[in-house]
């Protein structure tokens, strides 16, 4: 018998932030809010089932508008996780948190963006990735 996959090449088309940083999510998604005038809203943890049935549940904060979306992640699984790699991107697993901005925002110059991140008094690090060069970026597809 013949097996078909499905091949299918998805769109990529956003800025994506590892910040590190020991705050709690809901600190740095208050700072942003004030930083940026946004309105980031908790919204229901994310829910990953893994093959060895364990289950991860990554917090999930949005702020969408009709042109854009931005989304702030924490990118290690909440509560007591015993899989292997309990990160929603394994690849950057020594950043604190994910933020995707994905949509026609005003455009910030990615050196000032990071400047006006790290004004955030919790937050020590920030970088800018390259989605396509992630090997987890599927789990960045909702």
């Amino acid at each position: 018998m013949k097996l078909l996959t499905l091949d299918t090449d998805y769109e990529y088309d956003f800025d994506l932030y590892g910040l590190v940083s020991p705050g709690k999510d809901y600190t740095i998604a208050w700072w942003l809010n004030k930083l940026f005038d946004l309105r980031l809203i908790k919204q229901k943890d994310i829910c990953y089932t893994l093959a060895e049935r364990e289950k991860l549940l990554i917090a999930n904060y949005e702020f969408s508008t009709e042109h854009s979306v931005i989304r702030l992640f924490r990118n290690k699984a909440l509560g007591a996780c015993t899989a292997r790699k309990p990160y929603l991107l394994p690849d950057l697993k020594e950043y604190d948190f994910v933020l995707q901005i994905s949509g026609s925002l005003p455009k910030l110059y990615p050196h000032n963006f990071i400047n006006t991140l790290l004004h955030i008094p919790l937050v020590q690090y920030v970088k800018q990735f390259d989605p396509l060069s992630l090997k987890f970026k599927e789990n960045l597809i909702f």
